[in-house]
């Protein structure tokens, strides 16, 4: 696979110092592909499995947060693959597992007309939960990929404008996947998801063979305990400050229902176009401050947007609240992560990159379980209590992490 990369292939690109926002889009469309892929079926599986097939809901919730099992599982597998094949392979193998599950999610769906029909049904499940997983691990793949090739390619003093676009990437894609994959389903079936994700995958993955690959970077690979532990406070600031977007996401239409209020749906757009914004106005704010420093300005700006959600009596301060906290997250990974790349040396950030994502995944897999038995004590409201409070918690880290890397540099 590693000799395919690199046949017929201009030679390899030089670390180049091309911070360019074209030149950085050309790698973070890869990160845009696969949550696309993710997006596309994320708001049509859960009632198709319960409804169309038959089976509980719980059920169908696992056929969604399965991904992010495998998501989580292979973060750190994708980090070494980018660390010691080259990030282009990384993307490649990302490419063509998000195409492959386009295919499975095609073939689950013609499983369906297949009989007897308690036997397809059970057999298009099990196709639709493995082309999740294959999915889920495209996902690791692609996006720690796509990422670290940009860094390498645009030079380490831009990975603060290639993170920060990457995660426009991520939100935008899924953004607008969610409600293309509902339109698509509604006129054409489920297959057409998997048609359009195989499409746009192999097109990605065709893309990605004719780019300029930037060869992994020679030295000693740390030892994945190393390079957990030097990351770990900083995955727990980005774990922590991300609780606030995942509440949201999960319970505002519920806590919008239990008030008896429309116009759920404006909150999280207020979020997203808060996120964007703020993304695209301060996108050089960590290159003149710093990480820390800006982290500890956006969480204090989210924590104001979690008070505003958690005392709303009215719809205007859910959606105020909203819109605070997606500006002040919009630069919490980006502001975190430049400081969590700076602990390794320039051979270990994939490695570093994929623990670093790991933990908003763990993020986003545990705030629905745990912040729904908070609800089912103290009632809605407490669901942006728990996330003021996990921000707050992910403010002190900031602090703490900045007051501990001025010793540093007073000290060396």
């Amino acid at each position: 696979m590693q000799t395919a990369t690199t046949a017929s292939v201009p030679a390899p690109a030089p670390a180049a110092s091309n911070g360019g926002t074209r030149h950085i889009l050309g790698f973070v469309y890869f990160t845009f592909i696969c949550y696309l892929s993710i997006g596309l079926p994320l708001a049509v599986l859960p009632p198709y499995v319960h409804y169309h097939m038959g089976f509980s809901a719980a059920l169908a919730g696992l056929v969604i947060t399965i991904q992010y099992v495998a998501t989580l599982l292979s973060r750190p597998w994708a980090g070494r693959i980018s660390d010691r094949a080259g990030a282009k392979v990384s993307v490649l193998w990302g490419m063509g597992a998000c195409t492959a599950s386009g295919a499975l999610l095609m073939a689950a769906s013609a499983a369906m007309h297949l009989t007897p029909p308690r036997l397809a049904t059970w057999l298009s499940l099990s196709i639709l939960i493995l082309s999740r997983l294959v999915l889920g691990v495209g996902e690791s793949l692609g996006s720690t990929g796509s990422t670290l090739w940009g860094i390498t390619s645009a030079g380490p003093q831009h990975t603060a404008r290639v993170i920060s676009f990457n995660g426009i990437s991520t939100y935008g894609a899924m953004a607008l996947g969610a409600p293309l994959g509902v339109v698509l389903e509604a006129h054409w079936g489920l297959a057409s998801l998997g048609l359009l994700t195989v499409l746009i995958g192999a097109v990605s993955l065709a893309l990605a063979f004719r780019k300029a690959p930037v060869h992994a970077v020679p030295g000693e690979h740390l030892p994945f305990t190393r390079v957990f532990y030097r990351v770990a406070p900083h995955g727990m600031g980005l774990a922590l400050g991300g609780v606030g977007y995942s509440v949201l996401a999960t319970f505002i239409t519920l806590f919008y229902a239990n008030r008896h209020w429309g116009g759920a749906a404006l909150c999280l757009t207020s979020f997203g176009a808060a996120f964007i914004l703020a993304r695209l106005l301060f996108i050089h704010a960590i290159d003149r401050f710093g990480g820390f420093p800006v982290a500890v300005a956006c969480l204090s700006v989210e924590s104001i947007g979690m008070v505003l959600l958690w005392q709303a009596s009215a719809p205007w301060m859910a959606f105020t609240g909203a819109a605070f906290a997606g500006f002040g997250f919009s630069l919490v990974f980006p502001a975190f992560g430049v400081e969590a790349v700076q602990r390794v040396t320039r051979n270990n950030r994939g490695s570093a990159l994929g623990v670093y994502t790991a933990f908003a995944d763990v993020s986003f897999f545990l705030t629905g379980p745990l912040v729904g038995a908070v609800l089912g004590v103290y009632g809605y409201s407490s669901v942006f209590l728990f996330a003021l409070v996990s921000v707050l918690a992910a403010l002190a880290i900031a602090i703490v992490l900045r007051r501990l890397q001025s010793k540093e540099v007073q000290t060396g």
